[in-house]
């Protein structure tokens, strides 16, 4: 992917776009450099690229992604438990309507 975005027309749009997820990146902290033990190697990672259209069809934005290959990384050597918290629909809505009725019996949510 990256050589076909090196060599595409809009390599330089691309290459804004890389630069703008490694500043994001940065900026969030989204990982911590340390030297890693002599017998294990890092985990890879690519760069996945979209173009996003308008409701016309014309390209809008080009986003450029730097992900981990995770199918490489190994139980207890490169991670040990997962954990991604997602809440489900019904209970976002049972947490708003209870906000909303505290506001109506105490005027404020506390």
């Amino acid at each position: 992917m990256y050589r076909e975005a090196m060599s595409d027309i809009d390599s330089d749009t691309w290459l804004e776009a890389m630069k703008s997820e490694m500043e994001s990146m940065g900026s969030n902290q989204v990982w911590t450099l340390v030297d890693p033990p002599k017998s294990i190697g890092p985990v890879g990672c690519k760069w996945v690229y979209k173009r996003k259209h308008g409701a016309d069809g014309e390209v809008t934005a080009f986003k450029a992604r730097l992900v981990a290959k995770g199918c490489t990384q190994r139980l207890r050597v490169d991670f040990g438990e997962t954990y991604s918290p997602v809440a489900m629909t019904k209970s976002i809505e049972i947490l708003l309507a209870m906000q909303h009725g505290m506001t109506m019996i105490y005027g404020k949510w506390t």
